[in-house]
């Protein structure tokens, strides 16, 4: 699988190339075109077990083909490359499409503990090939080198290596928190490494 994007930084859309009998998830109210001859398979109704419907599984003909993907809300559509090494933690609501080769581990145990017996406002991704997100806005990058630090709120977070320390706060202990939204909540990063944001707050860019 291979991601090319356009209209990038503010309206976003990734084309995905599929090899022959290839696979991709996604939502299916994002999939704006395609060649000739994808197949689309339906998730049952009901939703998952997080609350949120399914993703839809497009399948390559023999020949291969390719999807436009586009983001429902304006903003950035930006491949992150798996090679096999480290993971990452993605924002929950960032993901646009997903190859197979590509691992959701819902069970990783670093984020359990960084959010107890809740479901939190990240995911963890393993494996090889691109995972395409989406962005409100465009996409930045804070490049930490060793020792130094940053702090961002979960808002504005899009993803981040799992080797890069991280720390969750409230920012205020007497104020509503939330880890599942990332109400009243904070984080610190320590580097070395990447942190990837986007340049306007995901909950309010909705609202």
């Amino acid at each position: 699988m291979r991601v090319q994007t356009r209209h990038t930084p503010n309206f976003g859309v990734a084309r995905v190339l599929l090899s022959p009998g290839e696979a991709v998830q996604a939502a299916g109210d994002t999939m704006l075109a395609s060649s000739f001859g994808i197949t689309e398979t339906v998730p049952s109704r009901g939703g998952s077990r997080a609350g949120k419907t399914a993703p839809s599984v497009f399948n390559a003909p023999e020949g291969g083909g390719w999807i436009d993907f586009a983001p429902l809300a304006a903003g950035d559509v930006y491949p992150l490359e798996f090679t096999g090494g480290a993971g990452w933690c993605v924002s929950r609501d960032a993901i646009l499409a997903r190859p197979a080769t590509v691992r959701h581990d819902p069970g990783w145990a670093p984020l359990q503990k960084l959010f107890g017996a809740d479901s939190g406002f990240l995911e963890h991704y393993s494996g090889t090939g691109p995972l395409v997100l989406a962005a409100q806005g465009p996409v930045d990058a804070f490049e930490l080198t060793t020792g130094e630090l940053v702090t961002v709120r979960p808002d504005f977070l899009l993803a981040y290596p799992d080797t890069v320390q991280c720390r969750l706060r409230a920012v205020d202990q007497s104020g509503p928190q939330s880890v599942r939204t990332g109400e009243g909540l904070a984080l610190d990063f320590a580097g070395p490494g990447r942190v990837l944001v986007q340049a306007r707050n995901r909950r309010l860019s909705r609202g």
